[in-house]
């Protein structure tokens, strides 16, 4: 007994990822269905940590239980993506707000490291890495962490989204110019025209249909 639940958490945790990352890189499209048996068959295990990671993944907004219809992956249509930005332009602001007054030099380096993982990425995994990376920093000391779950699901939208438009059009490494801008006035506190910066920034990639933040 106590094996199994020595197991059982690392089981569903790797469900769980794999899925996800499969949702958000598109390698499963919007409205598909996520079959327990197949699932199961594929990580060699019971149903029952596949049901918790499917549960992990509605949670982040991944994938809806419907009636008669089991597990289906969330569909991120244009109406979605608009939302999304919305929320974000307002919650991450905010999350910023509150933390930007505990910064340290050691968030400033961290977010500095972001920034350089952003410009030296090959790949389009590698740049939203470090993009969410950036701004996970950002949110980091905003001490509501009920805003920071609601904000790691508006960053999971956000990543699908990015991989749907970037693979289509042809991913090239990109400047992100508005980070070093937000760094720098994070580095002399003044904490308005950060915010101001970073509202700016997300309203920016809603404006060019790239919301990547």
């Amino acid at each position: 007994m106590s094996g199994i639940k020595n197991e059982h958490p690392s089981t569903v945790e790797r469900i769980a990822e794999v899925l996800r990352l499969r949702i958000i890189r598109g390698e499963i499209a919007g409205g598909a269905a996520l079959r327990q048996d197949h699932v199961a068959q594929e990580f060699q295990s019971s149903h029952v940590p596949v049901r918790e990671a499917f549960r992990q993944l509605e949670a982040e907004g991944l994938v809806l239980t419907l009636p008669r219809r089991g597990v289906r992956v969330t569909m991120v249509d244009r109406a979605t993506v608009k939302e999304n930005a919305e929320m974000r332009g307002s919650l991450e602001i905010l999350a910023l707000r509150h933390s930007a007054r505990k910064f340290s030099a050691e968030h400033i380096t961290r977010l500095e490291q972001a920034h350089a993982a952003c410009a030296a990425a090959d790949s389009l995994v590698e740049w939203d890495a470090a993009n969410n990376l950036f701004h996970d920093i950002l949110s980091s000391e905003c001490g509501m962490p009920r805003l920071l779950a609601v904000l790691k699901q508006l960053q999971l939208t956000n990543s699908r989204y990015l991989f749907s438009t970037g693979f289509k059009r042809g991913w090239q490494p990109r400047s992100d110019h508005d980070h070093m801008l937000i760094i720098e006035a994070l580095k002399d506190r003044k904490i308005d025209r950060a915010v101001q910066l970073l509202s700016m920034h997300i309203g920016t990639m809603e404006r060019v249909g790239f919301v990547a933040g």
